[in-house]
């Protein structure tokens, strides 16, 4: 999250800078106690250094180790301070952390941070020990020592958290987040409802049903996830070809091996179905479907990493009417096309898991993307830096950069129904759910 602050005429006699303040995980509370603490200490050090923050960038809850990791916060710092400029703060000339593993853990976000920083000359970079430099070689040097101590430190706690799992695992004990779909709390007992779902979707796709019929059937039932979504193609599979069903223990993408018998280790969960039929139906899928092959943890047997195949995916909702009047919302998923020249793919919301209703052309939203981040005039109600526009489009920036670019602007993006019959490229159907909105707000009254 990011908040702007106000500061009358207290910067005009100090030194504008912005406080950033992150956190990898929240009080049990969900209060964000952490990150309003970091946010107070900064203010203090910001007074004792002659600085004033006039804007703040929060990070609650995000891990900053992994790259799959996503920080707006982070994210909208660097743009502004490549811009110099606070939406609705004014100009900014640096930053103070308490701790520079605060903003960075990662050599990549270090190498983001400084070119950011040090984009406009006289810029300032404070945390708890007082005022760097990061112009200087002494400066530079100070920053790659944090970076390597927190690398280090990354390292360590990953070992250790992998570690405990695989122990876990070892002794048959079930995992400890949400419990599996077919399970009751203790993750031991049966659900019975849930579990005879199972078994009769792993005995139906043996059998030759699709997945997708499990689906419909599924979701005709009001069947819904642990976490309470509804069923979905990528859902099924994942439950009906877990190791779990039959018993078995994996960890980390491999089934857990007894060195003494070379059987597989069986956990202290009841199992659903039996090994025989778990390989089975394991057996009617491509390797990257299976249980065992998917997850950021996970080996692949295709040898290749598993992820969005279409710019704008997983940022586009349904704007089409249920059948009760009410939104659908539902993601939309891309899909190839072989009827369209203009449009070899698109995004469609998909039977099942939506209302089915709504499809549109997948060039079409992203030039629409392209021009709500970039638009013509100049006069859009957010303003990029104008290099990260001619990396954009002179295709000099990568597709998964693209894809961040677009998360730290767009909350998503709702796409409404087409009209039959029109030829032309409706980009009002892509009406963008701003992040920020706040920022926005305050930028289009100043």
């Amino acid at each position: 999250m990011s908040q702007q602050l106000s500061t009358g005429n207290s910067a005009m006699n100090h030194i504008p800078i912005a406080s950033y303040a992150r956190t990898s995980q929240d009080t049990p509370q969900r209060d964000a106690r952490g990150v309003r603490h970091q946010h107070r200490i900064n203010e203090r050090t910001a007074r004792e250094h002659d600085c004033v923050v006039v804007a703040t960038y929060t990070d609650n809850a995000r891990n900053a180790t992994k790259d799959d990791r996503e920080r707006p916060g982070f994210d909208h710092l660097l743009a502004d301070l490549h811009r110099g400029h606070a939406f609705a703060s004014g100009p900014l000339r640096g930053v103070v952390a308490v701790a520079d593993d605060r903003l960075y853990r990662r050599p990549e976000d270090f190498i983001r941070f400084m070119a950011a920083l040090t984009s406009a000359p006289d810029r300032v970079y404070l945390d708890r020990d007082g005022l760097r430099d990061p112009y200087t070689k002494s400066g530079l040097l100070q920053g790659m020592e944090c970076l390597q101590g927190a690398v280090a430190e990354g390292e360590v706690r990953s070992r250790r958290v992998r570690d405990w799992y695989w122990s876990r695992a070892m002794d048959g004990l079930p995992h400890s987040g949400p419990r599996p779909f077919g399970w009751q709390e203790d993750r031991q007992t049966l659900h019975p409802e849930e579990a005879e779902l199972v078994r009769k979707a792993i005995e139906d796709r043996i059998g030759g049903t699709s997945v997708g019929q499990v689906v419909r059937e599924w979701d005709a039932l009001g069947v819904t996830g642990t976490r309470g979504g509804r069923p979905s193609t990528q859902a099924v599979t994942q439950i009906i070809t877990s190791p779990r069903v039959c018993g078995f223990r994996a960890n980390r993408g491999e089934l857990l091996i007894d060195p003494d018998t070379e059987s597989p280790l069986v956990g202290t969960w009841r199992a659903i179905v039996t090994p025989e039929q778990w390989r089975e139906v394991c057996a009617t899928f491509s390797a990257g479907s299976l249980y065992m092959h998917r997850g950021p943890l996970s080996p692949r047997l295709t040898e290749r990493k598993a992820g969005p195949k279409y710019l704008a995916s997983g940022f586009v909702r349904c704007g089409g009417q249920r059948a009760d009047g009410s939104e659908c919302g539902q993601l939309m998923g891309g899909t190839r096309s072989s009827r369209s020249r203009t449009s070899p793919y698109n995004y469609v919301c998909i039977v099942g898991r939506g209302c089915g209703r709504c499809a549109i052309s997948g060039p079409l939203v992203e030039a629409a993307v392209e021009g709500l981040l970039f638009p013509g005039d100049g006069q859009g109600l957010v303003r990029l830096p104008e290099p990260m526009r001619l990396r954009w489009q002179r295709g000099e920036m990568g597709f998964e950069e693209k894809r961040k670019v677009i998360a730290s602007v767009f909350a998503h993006l709702t796409i409404r129904p087409g009209t039959k019959g029109r030829q032309d490229w409706d980009y009002s159907r892509v009406v963008p759910v701003w992040k920020w909105a706040d920022r926005i707000k305050a930028e289009t009254v100043v």
